[in-house]
Formats: C-alpha cells, structure tokens, sequence
C-alpha cells in the first residue's frame, strides 16, 4: 500500500493524457508509448463528450485502449467527464499530454494550454509530436473507413478488433 509520500511522488511523475479516442489509434499509440520515455506513468482519460455521437461507446473505448496496455503496467485507464483540469486537479496530477500532428492541432492545443494555465496554474501542458508515419492517421478517418465498410485496421493498435463492439 503506498503511503502518502510514495502516491505524491507517484503523482509528480504522472501525467494524463487526455482523448475522446474514438478509436483509439496508432497514433495515439506512439503519443503514449513516447511519453512513456518521459514519464513514469500515463493515465489515459477517455473524457466523455456529450456533443459528439461515438462510433464506440466509452466503455468500449476504455476496454479496447487497457487491452493494448495489458503488458504496459505504467499506464492506467480512465473514463471521466468535464473539464480536463478538474479531473487532474482531483487527482493531483501535473501534467497533460497533447499530441501534435500538423499546424492546426498545434494552433488548438496552444490555444488550449492559454486557457488551461490560466485556470489552472498548476498544471503543465506537455506536447509530444506524432511520429512521421502517423501524422496522416486520426480518429476521425478511421470512423470514415469503418462506417463505409472499410478495413481500418491498418491504423489501430495490432491486438485489438473494434468490430466486435460496433
């Protein structure tokens, strides 16, 4: 059992990295995995969004993303919602991972870590660019793919089949 030295610590060397991850990619994969070469831990936060309509559900979504972390002991999953700096701050973590493909998630995230500094000061915004073979890979066109009956798997984590929770 950790005391409470061990979990602060424990909590100084996490970080969130914080998704909708619907799917999960590999992309999101190589996010994960380099940020692993920075912290000791990762807490991927399936964040709910109520505005969106999900190919998986959240729960599916969770599922899928620990499965590619079974042999991966320093990353937790987690389904929240509401604001991503709430969630940290209840948690006492310090650190959010963004990843960056191109110009535009660069403009939003910077956008993002503005406003998230200011309301919550405490917490550091840390970007992890996507791997050059990744860069043209997101969620959304693998949605496309799959909603047109396409084979997606090209772009997903190599030990997971979403079609069994379409």
């Amino acid at each position: 059992m950790l005391n409470s030295f061990n979990f602060a610590e424990q909590m100084r060397n996490t970080a969130l990295f914080p998704g909708s991850f619907d799917p999960f990619t590999l992309g999101h994969l190589a996010v994960a995995t380099r940020a692993l070469g920075i912290f000791e831990h990762i807490l991927i936060g399936v964040g709910l969004n109520t505005d969106k309509r999900g190919l998986l559900s959240p729960e599916a979504r969770v599922e899928l993303i620990r499965r590619t972390f079974e042999d991966e002991p320093r990353v937790d999953v987690s389904l929240y919602d509401g604001l991503t700096g709430d969630f940290c701050r209840a948690r006492g973590i310090k650190h959010i991972v963004r990843g960056i493909r191109n110009v535009a998630d660069f403009e939003y995230e910077h956008a993002m870590e503005m406003a998230n500094t200011q309301i919550y000061p405490e917490i550091t915004t840390v970007a992890v660019f996507t791997p050059a073979e990744y860069i043209p890979v997101s969620s959304r066109l693998v949605r496309e793919i799959i909603t047109m009956g396409g084979d997606a798997s090209a772009f997903l984590p190599h030990n997971i089949n979403i079609t069994n929770y379409l």
